[in-house]
């Protein structure tokens, strides 16, 4: 198939009048007749077994309908990469291990009332006795073994990824210079707009039915389906309108306790609607963050700037539970030595399991952690070296064929040199009198004048690339199917498909690309999207694919359609399930693989100021240089880079969650800041750039993870040129710059 053109439109976003108005209907916004509600009661437990649980108390509060436990769950188990959690805490349950809760945020009742305030009062009269068990919070420690919080696996140790390329000796013997670091990266809260609601109940063809916010509709069916030990097709989900995601609703939150309850209460005789919707702390609390992260490196390099040889271990804090930690691990372990030609890497990269708060998917997906570590180095290498940080990278950057340090070649269509290049003349790099910051002052503290002094402007670079798709051999889908209504002519298009709009406007563009496709006006697309009933399995929404798997599977189901319309079927349907190149996992011993089929590229350059008496920064402009492909709505793209920058901002300079043996102790925006209006970079110069990637659809690449994964480092490459001090922990709180830079003698 000869693909038709599609052009850059950029469009308002398909839901955007819904979202403005307050029309948009999220999960918490669906109020059925004949309501009930329900409340989820937590362990509170780092890790402590379960001894007694009396609910006496609170079935005897008016108003509480039922209250379900662990005993309640057919099948006690739940996972996305393995079945390691269990639904619910407790006693009485067939699944070995789970009377033992292993983090703070486990289930372990859903209390159902006729109020969402009896349904609270009931919750808190739930007495439970618990006996307390050793809390393993630290990742080396837990890593000896000595008390092992999985019995069924064996060690703490949940997974191991090796690298052996090349001959290590020849290559540190052909370095001149020789840098070592040491990186400590936190958690991250999602801080989605809408915490996690839903509402469960039995539909009119007696299925299970949840109406919630995720990003994968049938992992979320099938996961309920197996806990409540009912067939798939017994099992519907459905998104409304869903605030937010980031990788946060990749796993379960209350799909299985809503789906469960709906199938216990019919099993009563009461054929009523639950919904349970939790508060920002609950939020907080109860899903996974971002993994913490240590990486020691070393790099070598000769006096001419090629690098020579890389060693790594790369330790992820899995926390309770796997959730996707060793995907997450997976992609850090390759991005570790960033988008560079390493002829000789031993990389060892572990996820350890703690008592502490599950680690899972985030955009960018362990690539931030990788490309922390590998831009903090290039650019003490370049300093180390006397070679520009971007002369360096142009030096050592992959290249269409070049072999990856999992020893296969990169597919076509790296354009990282480019990238680097365009970022660097848009920031005006070497050119230190076009330093946007030059004369640039700000007050640490807003009812202070600013000490002219104290400030100092720095400029920094990074760059980084992230696959598109699944890796390492996951299987990888997507269906599509379009029906074209009409009788002489094609009067209306309906595109069937599971993609979550999470907020990213994949739904706008998989209308453009379905209109480009049919060869119709965008108003005659209409969308039937995220619905096990009606639409097919998409993959999820995340690891930046769904432009891309979306638009193969939309182009293939459309010349399907068409054949079947010169055919004069009527309607003419056209169904396609897409499936892109295979990859395939690690090898044991020398971590050899094909990694992924699709790559995106990115570079950030950054100006700031810091006031080194306070330790405060102000970032005055951020260049993101992405190459997208191709930009079929340019006005989406620039909002997905100007997201990514704010999040990434945060979690440089600002997010700093606190846990304290095993237990989160900030779990409200009050202490947990993100970043306000006030917080951000005056400026982010959005720099769309468009070379095809040879196998997207229309050229197009994915994008929406990319402008985050190297704003940490490049912040800390222009607070180094700013003050001549390297940081190698992040977040940059003012106390935390501060402190190291009195240990440096500067400021106070």
């Amino acid at each position: 198939m000869i693909p038709s053109p599609i052009s850059s439109h950029s469009l308002p976003r398909v839901d955007a009048l819904g979202k403005v108005t307050g029309q948009a209907c999220y999960p918490g916004d669906i109020t059925p007749n004949n309501l009930l509600h329900g409340k989820v009661l937590f362990s509170g437990q780092p890790h402590a077994r379960m001894i007694s649980m009396d609910l006496s108390a609170a079935l005897a509060l008016p108003g509480v309908v039922a209250i379900f436990t662990a005993k309640d769950v057919p099948n006690n188990e739940y996972g996305l990469i393995m079945p390691d959690q269990p639904v619910m805490v407790g006693l009485g349950s067939s699944k070995p291990h789970s009377d033992v809760s292993l983090w703070e945020g486990d289930h372990v009742a859903v209390i159902v009332a006729e109020t969402e305030l009896a349904a609270a009062q009931a919750r808190d009269k739930i007495e439970i006795e618990w006996e307390q068990l050793p809390i393993v919070t630290d990742v080396r420690e837990a890593m000896k073994d000595e008390i092992i919080l999985h019995p069924w696996h064996g060690s703490n140790i949940l997974h191991k990824y090796q690298i052996r390329k090349g001959d290590m000796a020849a290559g540190w013997a052909a370095a001149d210079v020789v840098v070592e670091g040491s990186y400590t990266l936190p958690y991250q809260e999602h801080a989605y707009l809408q915490p996690e609601a839903g509402l469960g109940y039995i539909d009119e063809e007696g299925r299970v039915t949840i109406e919630i916010g995720g990003q994968w509709t049938y992992e979320d069916q099938e996961q309920v389906a197996h806990a409540l030990g009912l067939p798939a097709d017994q099992i519907r989900i459905i998104y409304p309108a869903i605030g937010g995601a980031f990788g946060g609703r990749e796993d379960m939150s209350l799909q299985i306790v809503l789906g469960l309850a709906a199938l216990r209460l019919q099993e009563r005789g009461i054929k009523r609607p639950l919904r349970i919707i939790w508060s920002r702390e609950e939020s907080i609390v109860g899903h996974h963050k971002r993994h913490r992260a240590v990486v020691h490196t070393k790099w070598g390099a000769t006096k001419e700037g090629m690098i020579t040889a890389v060693s790594s271990e790369l330790i992820l804090d899995s926390g309770s539970y796997a959730y996707t930690s060793t995907k997450v691990l997976g992609n850090a372990h390759l991005m570790v030595t960033g988008p560079y030609v390493i002829p000789n890497a031993h990389l060892d990269s572990y996820a350890v399991t703690t008592n502490n708060v599950p680690g899972g998917a985030f955009r960018g997906f362990g690539g931030p952690q990788g490309a922390f570590a590998a831009e903090n180095q290039m650019n003490k290498l370049a300093e180390k070296l006397g070679i520009d940080p971007v002369e360096l990278r142009l030096k050592n950057v992959l290249h269409d064929g070049s072999i990856l340090t999992v020893q296969s070649p990169m597919p076509p269509g790296v354009s990282i040199d480019q990238v680097i290049e365009r970022c660097a003349a848009e920031i005006g790099w070497g050119d230190s009198n076009q330093l946007s910051v030059n004369g640039h002052q700000f007050s640490s503290i807003q009812s202070l004048i600013a000490n002219p002094q104290s400030l100092c402007h720095g400029r920094g670079i990074a760059c980084s690339f992230k696959n598109v798709g699944f890796s390492f051999g996951a299987p990888e889908r997507c269906e599509a199917t379009i029906a074209l209504h009409g009788q002489r002519e094609i009067e209306r298009v309906v595109l069937y498909h599971g993609a979550a709009e999470v907020g990213q406007g994949s739904h706008t563009v998989l209308k453009q690309m379905a209109a480009a496709a049919v060869g119709v006006d965008i108003s005659q697309v209409e969308l039937v999207m995220s619905d096990t009933a009606t639409s097919g399995d998409s993959g999820s929404v995340s690891a930046s694919r769904m432009t891309w798997m979306a638009g193969n599977s939309i182009r293939g189901a459309a010349e399907k359609a068409l054949a079947a319309w010169a055919s004069e079927e009527r309607p003419a349907k056209g169904y396609v399930r897409f499936t892109p190149p295979p990859t395939t996992g690690y090898a044991e011993e020398t971590g050899e693989c094909m990694p992924n089929f699709a790559y995106g590229y990115v570079a950030e350059a950054v100006e700031l100021t810091v006031d080194v008496e306070t330790g405060h920064i102000h970032v005055d402009k951020v260049v993101c240089a992405n190459d997208v492909g191709k930009a079929i709505n340019p006005m989406l793209i620039q909002g997905q880079i100007e997201g990514a920058v704010v999040q990434a901002h945060g979690y440089s300079l600002m997010e700093n969650l606190w846990v304290e043996n095993g237990r989160i102790r900030n779990p409200f925006f009050s202490q947990y800041l993100i970043p306000g209006i006030k917080d951000i970079p005056d400026h982010v110069e959005s720099v769309i750039m468009e070379i095809p990637d040879p196998i997207g659809p229309w050229g197009a690449r994915g994008m929406a993870e990319m402008p985050f994964m190297p704003l940490a480092p490049a912040i800390i490459a222009a607070l180094h040129d700013a003050t001549g001090v390297w940081f190698d922990e992040i977040p940059l709180t003012p106390a935390r710059v501060v402190a190291k830079l009195r240990e440096h003698g500067i400021g106070g």
